[in-house]
């Protein structure tokens, strides 16, 4: 039997003038951007945990995480609950625009010129509608140090106790 995968489903958001994609395998559901609680002490693009359904969500401001310059939430944005080393992770982006099919043809790697700090997060790009899709690689965003900070916030509500 034949596997080879012909095309990747992607839901596309966008971070500022610019859209990104991804698989949306990785993606569990979008919800609106809700009142997150802090947390000492963790990394400036760590934003705090949410509890959704019971469970307690760490949540990393993608547009931190890239390094683009801060902007004020609006209506739009919207948190991409995530799976990252088996674990749900939820992503700030500024909006989410559609779900749409890429044949793996298409894609390109990235330009050799933008082989820059935030290169190591993409996976590649791609035409869509006319629109430049830079297709994000998921497991980059949180390598090393950085999974090891938020996989420590990411716990069931309900795992632990409380001791008098």
């Amino acid at each position: 039997m034949d596997w080879d995968i012909q095309e990747i489903k992607v839901v596309c958001f966008r971070l500022g003038r610019d859209t990104y994609a991804l698989d949306i395998m990785r993606v569990r559901e979008i919800v609106k951007l809700q009142k997150l609680s802090g947390l000492p002490e963790a990394s400036a693009f760590v934003e705090g945990v949410i509890n959704l359904r019971g469970s307690i969500i760490p949540v990393v401001d993608l547009r931190k995480r890239f390094g683009f310059a801060e902007i004020d939430s609006s209506r739009e944005n919207r948190l991409l609950i995530t799976v990252v080393a088996h674990q749900l992770v939820g992503l700030i982006v500024d909006a989410v625009s559609e779900v749409v099919t890429i044949p793996i043809r298409d894609l390109r790697p990235p330009p050799s010129v933008v082989k820059v700090a935030g290169y190591r997060y993409l996976i590649g790009v791609c035409l869509v509608k006319d629109v430049m899709v830079m297709l994000v690689n998921l497991d980059k965003i949180f390598d090393g140090d950085v999974l090891g900070e938020v996989s420590g916030f990411a716990v069931e509500a309900g795992e632990f106790e409380l001791k008098h």
